[in-house]
């Protein structure tokens, strides 16, 4: 046999084994594509009757407090500048920076003696015109008992008076100047006008100072108590206003920059008497008793003003609430431990609670994670946040609370 024809016999045989092993592997595909499709069948729905585990809360009622926020600036009731009130020369300090002083407290003297000299002059001055004040008094009446007898004329007499006058006159000039003179050297001695803290000295002792100079020698601040001032929008007016022209007293709490924590709580004081027109917002000021000294002036603080309290109502924890195309909804673990969709009314959130109007009754447990998995009618099994603490117990029998009755959702 030739060449050839050995060569085309060998591809024929070639051909005749992918055309039987082609057709071995679809027929044995097809035998398995529906044991496949069964086990892929049955496997959705073991996972469709499997309980989903779910984190759930039950709503209840309690008193919600609703606060308005904002940022606020910590600002001291009175801060002075000490500053001399007569020129010398600062022999002696007496305080410490930082130092809390009360009202009164000496923290500083001038060299007094320059006033002393000046109050001496004064004062000798003043005995040199009460000395002419008798002198003229007593030739005054003896001019008065020599005009009876005709033996002085009535101008004679007159002059006398106006001479004792003018003498008295001269009396209270000198006396206002020793009144000064002692005021000047009390000036010598720098006292607290104010109670607070005090800053950074600015002049030390053997200094001139002067009672042009602007730094002055330190400043007090008052720290105890303290006020925050801060804003609310011109919508929030009401809000705050209505509470104050009833008489009630706002609470204000102050928290840290991160809001992690309360610094100080105090009440409303103060409303301005007009709206900003540049930022449509109200000025506020509340007062702190400040007695750790925790709010320091200057410093920015969140506020929450405290405008009214809703008693007993109905809460659950904001994360439980789904927003769809339907509205507002949760799902809560219903009969036969089943969730279920239900509409509901929003009110005010505070601190992660949300207040509920309508859709809930009191005792409804809520679902609060697991919500990804959930639908209509799914079975749920609820998870303990504490091991030791029992899971809220869910309805056993048919009937659902807070509703007329169910309500499909499409729960997305």
């Amino acid at each position: 046999m030739s060449t050839p024809s050995r060569s085309r016999r060998r591809w024929f045989i070639y051909a005749a084994a992918a055309i039987v092993f082609g057709g071995g592997a679809w027929y044995f595909a097809q035998q398995a594509a529906p044991a496949r499709q069964s086990a892929y069948g049955s496997f959705r729905s073991r996972d469709r009757n499997m309980a989903v585990p779910v984190r759930a809360e039950a709503a209840k009622k309690q008193d919600v407090a609703i606060h308005l926020r904002a940022i606020g600036t910590v600002v001291p009731l009175n801060t002075v500048v000490v500053r001399s009130r007569v020129d010398g020369q600062l022999i002696k300090v007496h305080f410490s920076e930082g130092q809390e002083v009360q009202q009164g407290q000496l923290l500083a003297e001038i060299d007094p003696e320059p006033y002393r000299l000046r109050l001496a002059q004064m004062e000798g001055a003043f005995l040199q015109s009460q000395s002419q004040v008798r002198t003229a008094k007593s030739d005054l009446e003896r001019f008065k008992q020599l005009h009876q007898q005709t033996l002085v004329t009535l101008q004679q007499l007159e002059a006398q008076q106006a001479l004792v006058a003018e003498r008295e006159g001269m009396l209270a000039a000198e006396k206002a100047r020793v009144d000064d003179a002692r005021r000047q050297l009390d000036y010598t001695r720098i006292e607290a006008p104010i109670a607070g803290r005090l800053g950074l000295r600015q002049v030390d002792a053997g200094n001139m100072v002067r009672t042009g100079d602007a730094g002055g020698l330190v400043t007090i601040t008052q720290t105890r108590p303290i006020t925050v001032t801060f804003t609310v929008p011109e919508v929030e007016l009401q809000k705050v206003v209505e509470p104050i022209r009833a008489g009630e007293t706002l609470h204000v709490e102050a928290w840290d920059r991160n809001e992690r924590g309360i610094l100080a709580t105090g009440t409303l004081r103060t409303v301005d008497n007009q709206i900003d027109l540049a930022t449509g917002t109200l000025r506020l000021k509340a007062e702190f008793p400040n007695t750790d000294e925790k709010l320091f002036p200057n410093q920015f603080v969140n506020v929450r003003l405290r405008v009214r309290t809703l008693k007993d109502a109905l809460v659950i924890p904001a994360v439980g609430v789904q927003f769809g195309s339907r509205g507002n909804y949760v799902y809560i673990v219903g009969a036969e431990s089943k969730a279920t969709v239900r509409e509901v009314g929003l009110g005010p959130s505070e601190n992660q609670v949300q207040v509920i109007t309508k859709g809930l009754a009191s005792g409804d447990v809520v679902i609060l994670e697991g919500l990804d998995r959930l639908r209509e009618g799914r079975v749920v099994t609820i998870l303990a946040e504490d091991p030791n603490k029992n899971p809220p117990p869910a309805p056993k029998s048919g009937g659902e609370r807070g509703g007329k009755g169910k309500k499909k959702q499409d729960g997305k």
